[in-house]
C-alpha cells in the first residue's frame, strides 16, 4: 500500500472528519487535506465525491471515494489491516464496538445538536437525555482506561472528538456535565499525540458555534 493516494475532504472543526484523521494517524496513512469551507459554499469537489449526502467527511482512496466517519474508520481499518488494529478481532467484541459508536451518534450529537442549533432555555429534556446517555458511557467503559479495553480504539474514535465540544454543550444549554470518568477518560486519549494532532480548539468551536446560531436566527 506503499503507492496509495489518500486524500481527505475535510472540514476542520467537524467531528466526523476528526475520527477520520485520528484513524489514519493511528495507522500511519500519509494524506492530502482538502479543507472545504462549509460556512461559505460547498467545493465541486466535495459534490463530485459524495453526490447523495454532499457532507465530510470523504476519504477519496486512489481516486474511489468512501463517505460516513465510521464507514470510513472501519475501511481504514480493513485496508491497512497490517498495522495498528482500531476493532477488536472477535465478532461479539466488534459488534459491541459497532454499537457504541453508533450510540455515539445517535444518542450523543443528536441530542446535543437539538441544544446547540435551538434556542436557549428550550432544551430541558434534551439536557437531561443528554447527561443520562453520557452515564451509559460511563458505564460502558467501566474502570478500563479505554473502550477498547487496554487499548485505544474504535469507540474511543468515535467519541474523542466530541470531548470538545462538551463545554459548548454547556454554555448553550446553561448546565453542568458531571461525567469524571469520561473526564479521565478524554485526558488519556488526549495525551496520545495521533489524537491531540487533530481534536478541535474549543474556542474555534465555540466561535464557530455561535456564527452558525446567528445565522438560522436563534441567538
Amino acid at each position: 500500500m506503499g503507492n496509495d493516494e489518500v486524500v481527505l475532504v475535510d472540514f476542520n472543526l467537524s467531528m466526523f472528519c476528526v475520527r477520520v484523521k485520528i484513524a489514519l494517524a493511528e495507522k500511519g496513512v500519509e494524506f492530502e487535506n482538502r479543507e472545504e469551507d462549509l460556512e461559505n459554499t460547498k467545493s465541486d469537489l466535495l459534490l463530485q465525491m459524495n453526490p447523495v449526502y454532499k457532507k465530510v467527511p470523504v476519504l477519496i482512496h486512489n481516486g474511489k471515494p468512501i463517505s460516513e466517519s465510521l464507514i470510513i474508520v472501519e475501511y481504514i481499518d480493513e485496508i491497512w489491516s497490517d498495522r495498528t488494529p482500531l476493532l477488536p478481532t472477535h465478532p461479539y467484541q466488534r459488534a459491541q464496538a459497532r454499537f457504541w459508536a453508533h450510540f455515539v451518534d445517535h444518542k450523543v450529537h443528536e441530542v446535543a445538536k437539538r441544544m446547540w442549533t435551538g434556542k436557549r432555555g428550550e432544551h430541558e429534556e434534551d439536557k437531561k437525555e443528554l447527561v443520562e446517555n453520557l452515564k451509559q458511557l460511563e458505564e460502558a467503559l467501566g474502570d478500563m482506561p479505554y473502550f477498547g479495553g487496554q487499548t485505544f480504539g474504535f469507540v474511543d474514535i468515535a467519541l474523542i472528538p466530541f470531548y470538545k465540544w462538551f463545554s459548548i454543550y454547556e454554555k448553550i444549554g446553561n448546565f453542568k456535565l458531571n461525567c469524571p470518568k469520561l473526564t479521565s477518560w478524554a485526558n488519556r486519549c488526549l495525551v496520545k499525540q495521533t489524537v491531540s494532532k487533530f481534536v478541535s480548539d474549543e474556542k474555534d468551536v465555540y466561535d464557530f458555534v455561535i456564527r452558525y446560531r446567528k445565522t438560522i436566527g436563534v441567538d
